[in-house]
This record gives C-alpha cells, sequence and structure tokens, in this order.
C-alpha cells in the first residue's frame, strides 16, 4: 500500500490517485511488487535533522529513502522536502509539480534497488526517472 503523508507541511496539490497508480505501474515495471510505502512531505527543516539523525550528513536535500523491504517486495518511507523541491523547480525554470513527481519516483526507484551514488548510476537514474515521467505524463 501506498500512503501520503504530511509533517508539519501543508499536502501538495496533486492527483493523489493517479500519482498512487502511476508508482505502481512504475514499480511492477521493474519487476517489484509493492509493499508498505509512507510518502511524507516536509519542511527543510525536518529533512535536516533526518539527515544529520540518520545520515550524519549536515546539509538540505530533496529527498531522503529508507528502504525496509525485502526481496522482491519494496517497501519503506520517503521523505520529500517541499521546500527544496520548490527551490529547484524555480531554479530550473520548470513546474513544482513536475519536479515533484520525478522526486517521488526518484524516492521509489531506490527502493526498486538503484543507486545513484556513482556518475554512471546518477545517469542511469536519470534515465529511469526520465522513462517513469513518460509514464506519467
Amino acid at each position: 500500500m501506498i500512503h501520503f503523508h504530511s509533517d508539519q507541511v501543508d499536502m501538495p496539490t496533486l492527483p493523489f490517485i493517479t500519482v498512487k497508480g502511476w508508482m505502481q505501474r512504475v514499480i511492477a515495471s521493474h519487476g517489484k511488487r509493492e509493499g508498505m510505502i509512507h510518502v511524507i512531505f516536509c519542511s527543510d527543516e525536518r529533512i535536516l535533522a533526518i539527515n544529520v539523525s540518520f545520515l550524519q550528513h549536515d546539509y538540505y536535500t530533496d529527498i531522503i529513502t529508507f528502504d525496509t523491504g525485502a526481496g522482491e517486495t519494496i517497501s519503506g518511507d520517503v521523505y520529500i522536502s517541499l521546500d527544496t523541491v520548490a527551490s529547484n523547480a524555480h531554479l530550473l525554470s520548470i513546474p513544482t509539480e513536475k519536479e515533484l513527481l520525478r522526486v517521488i519516483i526518484h524516492g521509489i526507484l531506490h527502493l526498486c534497488g538503484y543507486p545513484d551514488k556513482q556518475p554512471d548510476e546518477a545517469a542511469a537514474m536519470r534515465l529511469h526517472e526520465d522513462n517513469a515521467l513518460a509514464m506519467y505524463l
């Protein structure tokens, strides 16, 4: 099951039923099964606190994904900073909703097992994101 939550921020305006169906299609297209997935929208301050506490990184980020899945079933918590998503969308001159969809699916792709630490992994992740966005748009 996919659940959307807000942590001390307003929920973004998204067609959540459509987004959930899209996420399920992307998960299936990668040969995975949907487990318990929580997408939590939060502020920069909250994601910084999570980043420092759990990853020992003292900087803001748009997303932090905690993978709790096993085998082919993906589960986990995906924290998304709406502040950073909005800032990045502004810098990229794209609609905030499009950037938010990219970040949501980025978290799902991490749960599917795709890393992005190395340059070649990041390039592959971007390709997977683009393919997933094409399934939505």
